[in-house]
């Protein structure tokens, strides 16, 4: 289906060489052996760093875009970008500088330092199946058999190595180098595509007419409820480990937040070009059966030798990016947090003591030999994520489905008592916030378990037609709002 000529594999072969001597070269930048500099590179991400490595990580699901744009047109930017925007340019001005500011390294340092131990335990669990590589291992995979013809097994197998093998070395400092790296390649691709549709097909007139006419409506034929649906799905983006991480690692509060809102620009303008390239495959391809595969069936109707590679260098760069960071949060999260939290022990530099505490007062300038505990413990922790993530990925060959159950099922049990942690007024008590995770989560799982079907759930085999994720949600602010009115009687 997909042919590719030596010039492409050399391409492709270039492009993971050099992510390998990114990854290499990040790891001879690393300036301490501190959990500081292997989980946020010394705290020291200037904006444009903090751009394109939020900017890169957060596009991983490309082939999904293609998918849904060759499907409904351009209400994907109404689903797919809009909630996204709107959730991330909150999240810059109500928590990007706090998050900066509590000093903390990851989500369950967080929820202990503001609630106890259990809810942060409880918080890492949650976290941890909640970035799981599994999607993205997938896609991986399915894009290096295009290329190869390999076997899927080794294909997954093959691509999980590549990205794995530098992060086990030089953590989060080598995440961000090859993101930068990625930025430039995923915006190139598509830029490259775009001028070879415009010559071949024409410009607008010909979208026009070759186009279902509600393509070009804002929301593509969807009802009000399935366009609603995905605004609640944007609520990810608050609990979103990958936010937190970097505005973490971020060089001040400002840095973090300003680089949030420019992100969301440059995330306007990846969507305009990614949607554009999907109306193209619409248009000039329109009997594919398998949506998913638009763009890399237009690439092949248009693209010569070199180019083709190129472009398919900026998928695989797409999901490599976004790869790299869920193992990395998913490794830290198991070998790190849920490790420490499970034996009841806590080492230096581990947990944050007090909102806006120095680098010095909450440990994260750990001794060498802490430091190198600690990092031994985020390696097992990736490599157990990966092997975790292949077999799920072998398991369950879907993405869409693999997004659908991690969605729908924990972020109502995260958001509610993480995103009000950071706010004096809306905190509630311990075994309130934890309470509020836990039916959070349970009560989304059990939902869809009560619908569950081979098809893995349409929203009218749930009970009275309702979605998970909102039952899951009204019961964790139902057990917030029991706490703050019980707060104000006693």
């Amino acid at each position: 289906m997909i042919h590719f000529s030596g010039w492409d594999i050399a391409v492709v072969v270039l492009y993971v060489a050099g992510v390998l001597g990114i990854g290499w070269y990040a790891v001879r930048r690393q300036r301490a052996r501190s959990a500081a500099e292997f989980l946020l590179a010394g705290r020291s991400l200037t904006v444009p760093v903090f751009v394109m490595t939020l900017v890169s990580t957060w596009y991983g699901g490309i082939l999904g875009v293609g998918e849904f744009t060759y499907s409904v047109g351009i209400a994907t930017w109404v689903m797919q970008g809009v909630p996204y925007y709107i959730f991330a340019i909150l999240f810059a001005f109500l928590l990007a500088g706090r998050i900066r500011s509590a000093g903390g390294i990851t989500i369950p340092d967080r929820l202990e330092q503001v609630y106890d131990r259990r809810t942060a335990f409880l918080g890492a669990w949650l976290t941890f199946l909640l970035m799981t590589p599994a999607p993205y291992v997938l896609m991986i995979g399915v894009l290096i058999q295009m290329i190869t013809g390999w076997g899927l097994p080794l294909c997954i197998l093959s691509g999980t190595i590549v990205t794995g093998v530098f992060l086990l070395a030089g953590g989060f400092r080598a995440d961000v180098y090859t993101d930068v790296y990625e930025f430039i390649l995923m915006f190139a691709g598509f830029g490259l595509i775009l001028p070879f549709a415009v010559h071949a097909y024409g410009g607008w007139d010909f979208l026009a007419a070759h186009l279902p006419p509600l393509h070009l409506t804002w929301h593509g034929g969807s009802s009000p409820q399935f366009i609603i649906v995905w605004f609640f799905i944007a609520l990810w983006t608050l609990v979103d480990p990958s936010f937190y991480q970097r505005c973490a690692a971020a060089s001040s509060p400002d840095v973090a937040r300003r680089g949030i809102l420019w992100s969301v620009l440059f995330w306007v303008i990846f969507d305009m070009m990614t949607a554009t390239v999907g109306l193209y495959a619409r248009a000039a391809l329109p009997g594919i059966t398998q949506p998913v595969m638009a763009y890399p069936l237009i690439a092949e109707a248009l693209l010569p030798p070199v180019a083709k590679g190129f472009f398919f260098v900026g998928l695989l760069a797409t999901m490599m990016s976004t790869l790299n960071t869920l193992m990395l949060v998913s490794g830290t999260m198991l070998g790190r947090d849920m490790v420490r939290l499970m034996r009841g022990w806590r080492e230096q530099g581990s947990t944050v003591y007090g909102a806006g505490s120095t680098e010095h007062e909450a440990g994260l300038q750990d001794g060498e030999e802490a430091g190198k505990h600690e990092r031994r413990r985020v390696q097992w922790g990736m490599v157990v994520s990966a092997v975790l993530a292949i077999g799920l990925a072998l398991a369950v060959p879907s993405v869409i489905k693999l997004w659908y159950v991690i969605g729908t099922t924990l972020v109502p049990g995260l958001l509610v008592p993480l995103v009000t942690s950071y706010f004096d007024d809306l905190r509630v008590d311990a075994r309130t916030a934890f309470y509020a995770m836990l039916g959070g989560w349970l009560t989304s799982l059990i939902w869809m378990l009560a619908g569950w079907q081979l098809q893995y759930g349409s929203a009218e085999s749930y009970p009275w037609g309702i979605e998970p994720m909102f039952p899951g949600l009204a019961v964790s602010v139902a057990v917030w709002m029991w706490g703050k009115m019980r707060a104000r009687t006693t």
